[in-house]
């Protein structure tokens, strides 16, 4: 029997196939999906690969595998050559994402976690407590006598005895140690919380019975569940998922950010308990992954909740997939594969016939024209499961604040409310999309800007370290007194992020409790959650946060939202500008006024005629949506077409040009027929990050299987040429990230 076996390999021309022979006593056990290790080439050390195929015979003279690692299923091996057409990449970079978290080369990198545990040496009838000295031994004796199963320190601790004590009865005979293997569980400190099932509303009693109905017919179909902030989706999707485990089937939830997992966690947790509970993200340690892994296998968790990457869990008979928060771009890797975890959900749910649900209170533009185009089924809740109103919003001209002489971060409006909150014990939340303190430092006399050496932007001040930091590179400097270029002393610092809020909000309400939540306070392990149940359970007064405070968060007692520069993402070079500044906008103003509290929001704006601010203050998705797919449809841009990179980096800037001028006349002759309109290569907006040079090509028409046939083609030339050695090369459609 022949294999043909993938090699687990970055190299594009080793993105083929491989013909091995399959050892006689393996002839049973490997099977499409096997990992194993392979000789290759002239390598000493074995090669890992994944057999895609087996047939009877060869015209090649072939070697024979090694070993035999770990079995995926069929069907991921065929998802992830379906993957590696659709994104361009190679198949064994999309099998890595479905292989056991920590092991490599048939070793397991990631070493099970023993524990000593305490049990008898002795039936419990031939142990005489009376004849043993002192009472610490004795009470020892009594207490592993009716527990069993006990590590040292959990004795010495519910005993309260000493390590002696115990060290003593060991040597006696009377008890033995036995190292066992434990499971590491992200959920074992959690409490539990109990969270009764609720009453559904009229509205969420009508989206659930749709749902049910194709879960009982046991059909795909997608779902889009539109609903106001605070409408009680994710009361829906507990008692769905309820429906589904109790048919005998599994769950998988998605949430964008690694900061909304805790509470989501702790919601299931408080319905479904922790056994049939497993989590994924990245905040978990590697043991953490690979035991959470090992238990979805192994049939142990019925409930995955988790960040992108979890789509990927190896769960058996899916009965629901729901991606809540559907229009996160979080959900778009952007990294290799360049895969969207919506795509592979749809790829999983028809094989699996199972349901897809995305919910969002302000979807994905496309996501919505698929639903008028009744591509999806459109479900909607249009009140507040609470019953409580949606919060009023306000919006503060800056310019007139200017105007008036007020140059605080802090309109007189805000100022006002807030003061009123900490008067009457409410909380209030502060939004501004930039960390740090101030985003760039120039020199008056000369304009001199001090810029990243590695990456072509500004570094930013943060004031805690009292240092310049590059966000890109994580390059840092200390703070620049004297303009390098023209030696002046006026380096001034110009622009604003959350470090400088807070110290400002610290100076002008001194006796308000506050903390902050971004990139920097969140480095550690359980960062997020500890900042959230801080400000939750001590009721501190104000959080200052960047975008990953206004995603989903149920905070009862925030009465006040306060936006700080809501023209942050309306500047971003990218056609989804208003777009994503109309999500942030009605996601933040969602956080205020959640339990029958009257919700006060503030946003303030140099652009308070943009219609994508007009109608967050009118939280009205209907008609933003409509004024903005008019706009796309006149400009030709997604949904309306699709929007194809081709990036190139590397440090010989020569090379690059050469490669994207290539490049770009094959696609043009090869795309011309398919009303591609592709345009010349230009550097990247951002033209330099980690001292690589950055070039792009950018390509507008419809994507159809043809033209990614077409693409990969194109490729394969590049690749074939084995020319272009320092220039990395990547394709991405629709991306994220237009920088």
């Amino acid at each position: 029997m022949i294999a043909e076996v993938i090699i687990d390999s970055r190299a594009k021309k080793l993105n083929r196939k491989f013909d091995y022979k399959i050892p006689e006593e393996l002839e049973d056990i490997i099977e499409i999906g096997s990992r194993v290790l392979v000789p290759f080439a002239n390598f000493k050390k074995l090669e890992e690969g994944y057999v895609i195929k087996i047939k009877e015979k060869t015209e090649y003279e072939v070697k024979e595998i090694a070993k035999l690692s770990e079995n995926l299923s069929k069907e991921r091996i065929e998802l992830a050559r379906w993957m590696a057409r659709k994104y361009f990449c190679n198949v064994s970079e999309c099998v890595r994402l479905m292989l056991t978290p920590g092991t490599k080369n048939n070793e397991k990198v990631i070493s099970d976690k023993k524990m000593n545990f305490v049990y008898l040496n002795l039936k419990k009838e031939d142990i005489d407590i009376a004849s043993l000295r002192g009472e610490k031994q004795k009470k020892a004796m009594q207490f592993i006598l009716k527990n069993e199963g006990y590590t040292i320190p959990e004795i010495m601790n519910l005993a309260d005895v000493s390590r002696d004590t115990v060290n003593s009865l060991i040597k006696k005979g009377y008890i033995k140690i036995e190292e066992q293997k434990v499971e590491r569980n992200p959920l074992a400190l959690k409490q539990k919380n109990e969270n009764r099932k609720l009453e559904l509303t009229e509205e969420q009693q009508i989206v659930f019975d749709r749902v049910s109905e194709t879960i009982d017919n046991e059909k795909f179909e997608e779902f889009l569940l539109y609903g106001v902030t605070g409408s009680g989706k994710t009361e829906v999707y507990m008692q769905l998922i309820e429906k589904v485990i109790n048919k005998g089937k599994t769950a998988i939830m998605l949430v964008p950010e690694i900061s909304l997992t805790p509470q989501m966690i702790e919601r299931f947790i408080g319905r479904f308990g922790k056994g049939e509970l497993a989590v994924l993200h990245s905040k978990l340690s590697k043991g953490e992954r690979h035991d959470e892994w090992i238990k979805i296998r192994e049939g142990r968790a019925k409930i995955v909740i988790g960040a992108r990457s979890a789509i990927f869990a190896p769960l058996e008979n899916i009965g629901i997939i729901i991606i809540d928060e559907e229009h996160d771009s979080s959900y778009k890797s952007e990294s290799t594969p360049r895969y969207n975890a919506k795509e592979i959900a749809i790829k999983i749910a028809k094989e699996s016939r199972s349901v897809l649900l995305l919910g969002s209170a302000t979807p994905d533009i496309n996501t919505f024209f698929r639903a008028n185009n009744n591509e999806i089924t459109l479900l909607r809740l249009t009140t507040r499961a609470n019953k409580s109103s949606l919060p009023n919003v306000e919006v503060v001209d800056l310019k007139m604040e200017l105007a008036t002489g007020n140059k605080s971060m802090l309109s007189k409006s805000l100022y006002g409310k807030m003061e009123r909150n900490l008067k009457d014990k409410r909380q209030t939340i502060l939004f501004l999309n930039r960390r740090g303190y101030s985003t760039f430092i120039m020199c008056r006399e000369c304009g001199y800007t001090v810029k990243c050496p590695n990456c072509s932007i500004s570094l930013t001040y943060h004031s805690f370290e009292n240092k310049l930091k590059c966000h890109y590179c994580s390059y840092e400097e200390k703070v620049v007194n004297i303009c390098p270029n023209c030696k002046s002393d006026k380096i001034r610092y110009f622009g604003t992020g959350t470090q400088k809020l807070e110290k400002e909000v610290k100076k002008i309400f001194p006796s308000a409790s506050t903390i902050r939540m971004d990139v920097d306070t969140v480095t550690k392990k359980n960062s997020y959650e500890e900042i959230l149940n801080k400000f939750k359970n001590e009721n501190i007064d104000i959080l200052i946060g960047t975008q990953m405070v206004v995603k989903g968060h149920h905070f009862p007692n925030v009465t006040l939202v306060g936006v700080i520069a809501a023209d942050s993402s309306l500047n971003i070079d990218d056609f989804r500008a208003n777009e994503r500044t109309f999500q942030i906008l009605t996601q933040v103003a969602g956080r205020a006024g959640r339990e029958n509290l009257e919700g006060n929001v503030v946003i303030q704006t140099y652009n308070p005629d943009n219609f994508s601010i007009e109608f967050a203050k009118k939280q009205n998705y209907d008609l933003f949506y409509r004024t903005e797919i008019e706009l796309r449809k006149q400009l030709k841009y997604p949904p309306f077409c699709d929007i194809i990179v081709v990036g190139f980096s590397g440090m010989d800037e020569k090379e690059i040009v050469k490669l994207s001028t290539f490049v770009y006349n094959m696609l043009k002759t090869n795309l011309e027929k398919y009303e591609i309109n592709v345009f010349n290569p230009m550097p990247a907006p951002i033209d330099k990050i980690q001292n690589k040079f950055r070039w792009r090509i950018i390509a507008k028409g419809n994507v159809t299987e043809e033209v990614v046939i077409i693409i990969n083609k194109c490729l394969q030339n590049v690749y074939d040429l084995n020319e272009f050695k320092n220039t990395n090369l990547y394709v991405d459609v629709n991306p994220n990230n237009m920088m």
